[in-house]
């Protein structure tokens, strides 16, 4: 058993990718599947907290999180006066964060705001609900950038980081992200052949584009001005070149 957990750990550091690093914090491209640090209801073996640390060789300090099936840029402190001031920045919001998101259906806006309150409300599924009245506030900007077909792709802007915000308000727009499994009613993996009219492939040997949540957090710029861009992992690259083909 102890090799093998040996084995998950190298291969997981071998899929680890630095964004940046210097000797007051490191920028991870988190991969799809991995909780960015432990909480009270996932006792996953694999964090990327962890990874981190056993990639630095020293502990590491959370800055912020995003959801275990989101992809992108993670922040991390290597000290505690880092981890201080950082903190104090993304909980001031005046760290600025982009993410991409694909979503079912084609807005009728352009560009849009969504500020409804948020609350965890506790059940099994730990979801965020929508609460007029305890809910904290929470504010979104989308702005569409591509549609084909029955997809659209944003880009979002959250300017508060409630859990699970995006896909909430996503969701209340009446565009819930694609393949989440806690705010679509029936997700499902987004297949090459959704984009092909007349496709005569076998439906039993197609391969989905992507069968995770469809959201990737792009980009962090901190309060200096540093900006820490991760690139898109290869199934959301794909399901967005075809996207943009299916578009011209």
């Amino acid at each position: 058993m102890m090799i093998c957990s040996i084995r998950m750990e190298r291969n997981s550091l071998q899929k680890l990718e630095t964004i940046y690093q210097d000797a007051s914090l490191i920028a991870v491209n988190k991969p799809s599947g991995v909780s960015v640090g432990g909480d009270r209801w996932d006792g996953d073996a694999e964090r990327l907290d962890t990874l981190v640390e056993a990639y630095v060789g020293q502990r590491v300090w959370t800055v912020h999180r995003i959801d275990k099936d989101t992809s992108g840029v993670v922040v991390f402190a290597k000290d505690a006066d880092t981890h201080r001031l950082l903190s104090a920045a993304f909980e001031a919001h005046i760290v600025k964060k982009r993410y991409i998101a694909v979503v079912y259906g084609v807005p009728a806006w352009r560009e849009t705001v969504c500020d409804l309150p948020l609350a965890p409300n506790g059940n099994k599924k730990h979801l965020t609900i929508i609460d007029r009245y305890q809910g904290k506030a929470s504010v979104t900007r989308f702005k569409i950038i591509a549609t084909a077909g029955v997809f659209s792709v944003l880009e979002v802007f959250p300017e508060t980081g409630r859990t699970h915000q995006i896909r909430v308000h996503a969701s209340a727009l009446g565009h819930p992200v694609v393949c989440d499994s806690l705010y679509c009613r029936n997700p499902k993996p987004i297949m090459l052949s959704s984009f092909k009219r007349g496709w005569r492939g076998d439906p039993f040997d197609e391969k989905p584009l992507l069968s995770r949540l469809g959201l990737h957090a792009l980009e962090v710029i901190l309060s200096d001005g540093r900006a820490f861009q991760a690139p898109y992992p290869r199934d959301m690259k794909a399901l967005l070149f075809q996207v943009e083909k299916a578009a011209k």
